[in-house]
């Protein structure tokens, strides 16, 4: 709980400093200008706003464009509404040049949802701005001002009566709610969590973050992350429904989201009918390890590299058929290319890969159509995952659908939900394996060695335990799950 440590220290130094009464009328005060700024921004909203229309669910997903799992719960959802509700309205907050029927081709093609193009979309011109990469410094307060100005120019177009979002931008929550919406959230990943404060607070740098050795930058960074969690879990307070991904998410949100102690858990739709259909036994003409994410710093695409490198200089060592398996296996990435930032993220990998004596070993499959990804599933023996804290994993899921042996980081989604024995959860006793769980590039390495080196019954066995625990994730279940949380939320059936 460090956020509540941090917000208490304070308030007891601020007590001692100033005195009880002091805080008690500073604290009034402030609720006053709040309620009286409040009230001024209904009025004026009235005028520059249209109305919010009655039997419209407009989704906020300003890259619906792209291809990942954020993507696919968009389209799921979209889809699982046309179906049960069709008297209802959809709107779609979306950037790019892309039309409703030019967005459903893609869409059947990426991930194998039939959407009708009967949605409205209201285009989000200034979408660019919400990329980290255009603010290099206090990224995260300014993607979330970001996030409010680009809303703000959606709903001066059209106002729903629900306002879903389905991207985990929450700070927009506020003025939806404002404008007369009820609020609906689908998130994937808390934007700010006990885990990465505590991490900030130890000086553990990320991804995102340049934390440094010093104890003032630390405790500067500490207060910074501490007031966006304050502010984050105030915007939550204006969701009326609030769906989380895993038991992960759900713990964190509970935690830091106001009056939302036990939000509704609806995993993500992934697409196990169609990879179940593979068979399990695998030819083996080529060993295979895949790993299908998109390229983006966090998923940590250079730690499965140095994994296969490491994997490979052990085998070398080895006298056994493990070993020569290893030195015949062949690393397939593939993932989605969004922009120019990635290209270039791809570009530095493949140079990384030259480093370390894989060029001939590794394949980059950049946009890979879903055909052509489910075949090589189909031959694939080992599926690689290494972002730590991953929210769900739907990747992870479709490598078990498919029969394929998932190697993954500990951690999130993947540890708490996904890669459990068959059978039950920690503690199951004989419950056969679904997979393998590593943190460091040595355990890694070992995991891809095991899996590689299994013989084909035992392969097969874990394989039929994946499967069978992949199940519990299909489109089918994510849809009754769905329609479930949101019943209170909807406009009623006229």
């Amino acid at each position: 709980m460090p956020l509540l440590s941090l917000l208490g220290v304070g308030l007891v130094i601020v007590t001692l400093t100033v005195g009880l009464e002091f805080i008690l009328l500073a604290a009034s005060l402030l609720l006053l200008v709040l309620g009286v700024l409040v009230v001024l921004f209904k009025i004026w909203t009235l005028y520059k706003f249209p109305r919010p229309t009655k039997d419209l669910v407009g989704f906020f997903h300003p890259f619906a464009d792209a291809g990942g799992g954020g993507e696919r719960v968009l389209w799921a959802g979209i889809r699982s509404l046309q179906v049960t509700r069709p008297d209802l309205q959809i709107a779609l907050y979306v950037g790019g040049s892309l039309l409703p029927s030019e967005l459903v081709s893609r869409v059947e093609s990426q991930f194998q949802i039939r959407v009708e193009p009967t949605f409205t979309v209201i285009r989000l011109e200034s979408r660019e701005e919400l990329l980290p990469a255009r603010y290099p410094r206090f990224t995260m307060l300014r993607q979330a001002l970001a996030s409010v100005r680009v809303a703000f120019a959606g709903l001066r177009r059209r106002v729903p009566a629900v306002w879903l979002d389905t991207t985990g931008w929450a700070f927009p929550y506020p003025l939806a709610s404002l404008l007369g919406c009820r609020v609906a959230a689908y998130v994937h990943y808390p934007t700010i969590s006990s885990d990465m404060l505590a991490r900030v607070a130890g000086r553990e740098a990320a991804f995102n973050n340049d934390v440094g050795a010093s104890t003032p930058a630390t405790l500067a960074k500490v207060a910074y992350y501490g007031a966006l969690a304050a502010a984050y879990s105030l915007c939550g307070l204006c969701a009326h429904t609030v769906m989380v991904n895993s038991s992960w998410t759900k713990r964190h949100i509970s935690l830091l989201w106001l009056g939302h102690r036990d939000p509704f858990l609806v995993y993500p739709p992934c697409n196990t009918e169609a990879l179940q259909e593979l068979p399990l036994s695998r030819r083996l003409k080529r060993l295979y390890i895949v790993s299908v994410s998109q390229f983006r710093p966090e998923k940590q695409h250079a730690l499965q590299l140095r994994a296969f490198a490491r994997a490979r200089r052990d085998a070398e060592r080895l006298e056994s058929d493990a070993g020569d398996a290893v030195l015949a296996a062949r690393l397939e990435l593939v993932g989605g290319c969004r922009n120019a930032e990635d290209a270039a993220r791809i570009e530095e990998l493949k140079a990384l890969a030259r480093e370390l004596g894989l060029e001939g070993s590794v394949d980059f499959l950049v946009n890979l159509p879903f055909p052509e990804l489910q075949a090589l599933l189909g031959e694939a023996v080992v599926g690689l995952h290494t972002m730590r804290d991953e929210h769900f994993g739907i990747g992870i899921v479709e490598f078990m659908a498919a029969g394929v042996v998932p190697v993954v980081h500990d951690s999130g989604g993947p540890r708490e939900d996904i890669v459990q024995p068959e059978g039950g959860g920690p503690g199951s006793g004989g419950a056969t394996p679904t997979g393998f769980r590593c943190v460091t590039e040595e355990e890694y390495a070992a995991a891809l060695t095991r899996v590689l080196g299994m013989q084909q019954l035992e392969r097969l066995e874990v394989a039929a335990a994946a499967r069978r625990r992949a199940d519990r994730f299909s489109d089918a279940r994510f849809a009754e799950a769905f329609m479930d949380a949101m019943a209170g939320c909807l406009p009623l059936r006229t």
